[in-house]
């Protein structure tokens, strides 16, 4: 009995969390017949916000930036696997919803476990949408740059510093399906031009 009285409150806490991060996204673009599923990778201060930031401008799209949701769902996070492991459940959710809805979607997080991108496969394979992967990186000394000037902006979503990018490259699993890789330190436009043209096809 007592089993599915935690299955329940579990499962209320996961429909309210959906509930708070739709809140916390602002205005939807319009819904769309085939909505496109755009999952983007990559370690702290490789660009990826700015990446998907400049596709949005050039797509009908709305980004999930998890730094952003996770700040949505926790007002001081610690960033624990408990907190982590609540925040996904409700980002999966969460995707599954506007997806269905018609919501072409960025998923814009580090992503970088082939375990956790299962997730995603499995979510465009039975909702049966386009999936677009994508590959942030760039040069550890871009990145050390960037995310030292990160440090001195206390308005940053994101508080990952390079201590944190250190501790997390050893995790970096290869992308095992077909996907865009983008070096931010580079012109980034022929990668947007290619998923621009993708996604309208």
């Amino acid at each position: 009995m007592e089993v599915f009285y935690n299955q329940g409150v579990e499962n209320t806490r996961l429909i309210s969390d959906v509930e708070r991060l739709i809140e916390s996204l602002g205005p939807l673009p319009e819904p769309v017949a085939e909505p496109a599923f755009i999952v983007v990778s990559g370690l702290p201060g490789t660009g990826k916000s700015h990446f998907c930031g400049c596709l949005a401008e050039r797509l009908p799209v709305v980004v999930l930036e998890s730094d952003a949701l996770r700040k949505a769902l926790f007002s001081s996070p610690d960033y624990s696997s408990q907190e982590s492991s609540r925040l996904f459940q409700a980002c999966h959710l969460l995707i599954e919803r506007l997806l269905k809805r018609g919501i072409s979607l960025i998923f814009d997080a580090t992503n970088l476990s082939e375990r956790n991108r299962e997730h995603f496969y499995s979510i465009a394979e039975r909702l049966d949408v386009k999936l677009i992967l994508v590959r942030v990186e760039a040069p550890p000394q871009v990145v050390y740059q960037r995310l030292m000037a990160r440090g001195e902006d206390s308005q940053g979503k994101s508080d990952a510093d390079w201590t944190v990018y250190r501790r997390m490259k050893p995790a970096v699993d290869k992308i095992r399906r077909n996907h865009y890789a983008v070096d931010t330190s580079r012109d980034i436009t022929p990668v947007l031009d290619k998923i621009v043209r993708q996604v309208a096809r």
